[in-house]
């Protein structure tokens, strides 16, 4: 038998993972969560980020499990974690709902929540949960809830896990999840910045959650408006790649493959969304750690590691801080969704 590395086995246990769950509830995919973790994990102050760093190789792993988590353990809880279809709560504005989880859970039905999702409120009880594992010092607990926290941040960040609409199913744009989340981001996602702020400390993480939750919303709708205008304006037969049986060319998730062509128009059209939301999430999430770290009382997580651990990561370290200057990430193989587009885009 074969004696894989630790790193390896992740990495492998991620890929099973993501093969067995349905491409629809990824947000930002294979390729954009562990970008947004990595990014983040550079972002934090030096005080914080040795101890992060340390364990990148977890924190960028683990932050695609969420996504799979409900269909290898049949977690029917993790679901409505990722999304909130703001439409099923009513027509008043955003700052009528429920802003905390109590208020939330005394004012919806549970039967509502799960159908409509619980993402705002999730990402409210994680920090909380975070700060507390903080506090205690609880190594394992740190980066799981961190890592996960850094997902579902991003979840908060990809416009249509907003929206009721959100594969553009109810007007006639079936399929732009993955285009918008996955396709683009592997065609273009190299020329993306992803060097950050400094975190800062969230006053009021109920106001700035939701404050993510209605930038994203206002962004679905444009997405959805600049590709229906887009296609229709391209003409049907110039929107996907065909197979020589003259069908649509699917990926392994059943997502069909746009044309080289139109995916570059739409990418260009978006003016940079994408790039925006996915450095967005990434500063949110050095935000929400750096929140729960401070709020926790600053606890010196180094400790946690061994002398030796620091050291050697100390150089990897140091290169990933000169490359982040320039807004780029360490490059780092992670699953492609649309590998043949990928490969031809190069």
């Amino acid at each position: 038998m074969l004696n894989f590395s630790r790193r390896a086995r992740r990495g492998l246990l991620a890929t099973v993972l993501l093969l067995a769950a349905p491409s629809l509830l990824f947000a930002w995919g294979n390729w954009g969560h562990p970008r947004i973790n990595r990014a983040a994990v550079l972002a934090l102050p030096a005080s914080l980020r040795t101890f992060f760093y340390n364990h990148v190789d977890f924190m960028v792993t683990e932050s695609v499990i969420p996504d799979s988590r409900k269909y290898v353990i049949n977690d029917k809880a993790e679901f409505p974690r990722h999304f909130i279809d703001l439409e099923h709560f009513g027509t008043g504005a955003i700052s009528e709902m429920a802003q905390k989880p109590a208020d939330a859970y005394a004012k919806y039905d549970a039967a509502l929540l799960d159908k409509s999702g619980r993402l705002p409120w999730y990402i409210q009880e994680m920090l909380a949960k975070l700060t507390t594992s903080m506090k205690n010092q609880r190594k394992d607990e740190i980066l799981f809830l961190a890592a996960d926290l850094g997902h579902y941040l991003g979840d908060a960040h990809q416009p249509l896990h907003t929206s009721s609409n959100h594969d553009g199913q109810l007007t006639g744009q079936k399929g732009v999840h993955a285009f918008y989340e996955s396709q683009l981001p592997e065609l273009f996602g190299s020329s993306y910045n992803f060097k950050l702020s400094e975190p800062r400390l969230i006053e009021d993480p109920a106001a700035e959650t939701w404050a993510i939750i209605a930038r994203s919303h206002a962004a679905a709708d444009t997405l959805l408006a600049i590709e229906k205008k887009l296609a229709t304006e391209t003409g049907a037969d110039k929107l996907y790649e065909m197979t020589a049986e003259g069908k649509p060319r699917k990926n392994v998730f059943n997502s069909s493959y746009h044309t080289q062509a139109y995916s570059s128009a739409y990418h260009t059209a978006l003016n940079r969304m994408i790039e925006r939301q996915m450095r967005g999430a990434a500063q949110a999430t050095a935000n929400f750690w750096y929140t729960a770290w401070v709020n926790a009382g600053k606890p010196d997580l180094s400790k946690l590691d061994s002398e030796y651990t620091t050291k050697s990561n100390a150089k990897n370290l140091k290169n990933e801080l000169k490359l982040i200057q320039k807004g780029k990430l360490v490059d780092f193989a992670t699953f492609t969704e649309f590998p043949a587009v990928t490969a031809a885009a190069k």
